[in-house]
């Protein structure tokens, strides 16, 4: 497979995307790859595979290993540390988590982690992470001061100041299991300043609540919880069916 950034940045042109997150932890193996499959079917662009804390690269290795036999799309980690990376994914978000008090979520761990992506030739995609409130488990496990749900100037802030750091993605993630998105005037604000494409995660459950989020501006939306809870049900085809639309599908 060609460059994952080049893939992302051209699909882009064309719309919004939707990226599902598989924690290998909960579905490992075959499991991750039907999940994967059914998505892609739908209309998802890239699998993102991640979630929980502790997964070991084994259990990353096999999903990535089954999803890639299964999709054509990227398989991309999206990492809660260096152990959970593997060489039989394309690629993995290099993300720094820039409203943590843990100075190894915002480039220690990186530092560590850089020699061994480059061993495995995983493509880093330079990606600046901001937990926004109630930011749930990533929040308390990532030490994060959360943005204030009102505090959309200091979103602003950290979204350009991770612009200009290099980044080629800014995140705003409510959380998995939150119980709203993102706030549309945050993603608004965001978006109006960035020249990055800009992902949101965390609360998105239905069409309504992506519908929401794209209106404001998100150029690429996660899913993961939706998809634990109901698998590739009606609330899942309802968020890739409000993507597809703005994409003309």
């Amino acid at each position: 497979m060609g460059r994952v950034v080049d893939y992302l940045l051209k699909e882009l042109k064309s719309g919004p995307l939707h990226l599902t997150l598989i924690d290998p932890d909960k579905s490992p193996g075959t499991k991750a790859a039907e999940i994967a499959a059914s998505a892609v079917e739908l209309g998802s662009h890239a699998i993102l595979l991640g979630g929980s804390t502790g997964i070991s690269p084994e259990v990353m290795g096999a999903a990535a290993t089954a999803i890639k036999a299964r999709v054509p799309v990227p398989t991309i980690i999206f990492p809660e540390g260096p152990r959970s990376l593997t060489p039989a994914a394309d690629a993995v978000f290099f993300m720094s988590l820039l409203n943590s008090r843990n100075l190894d979520l915002v480039i220690r761990a990186h530092a560590k982690a850089a020699p061994a992506i480059r061993k495995m030739h995983l493509e880093p995609l330079a990606l600046g992470y901001l937990v926004i409130a109630p930011g749930m488990r990533v929040g308390e496990v990532g030490a994060v001061d959360a943005v204030e749900r009102t505090d959309v100037e200091g979103a602003e802030g950290y979204a350009l100041a991770a612009e200009f750091l290099g980044m080629r993605f800014v995140y705003l993630e409510a959380g998995s299991g939150a119980p709203a998105p993102v706030p549309a005037p945050m993603i608004r604000g965001v978006r109006s300043c960035l020249s990055v494409p800009l992902i949101v995660g965390g609360g998105i459950r239905s069409a309504a609540d992506a519908r929401g989020v794209l209106d404001a501006g998100a150029q690429i939306l996660v899913t993961g919880t939706v998809t634990e809870t109901e698998g590739i049900g009606p609330s899942f085809r309802g968020i890739l069916a409000e993507v597809g639309r703005d994409r003309g599908h």
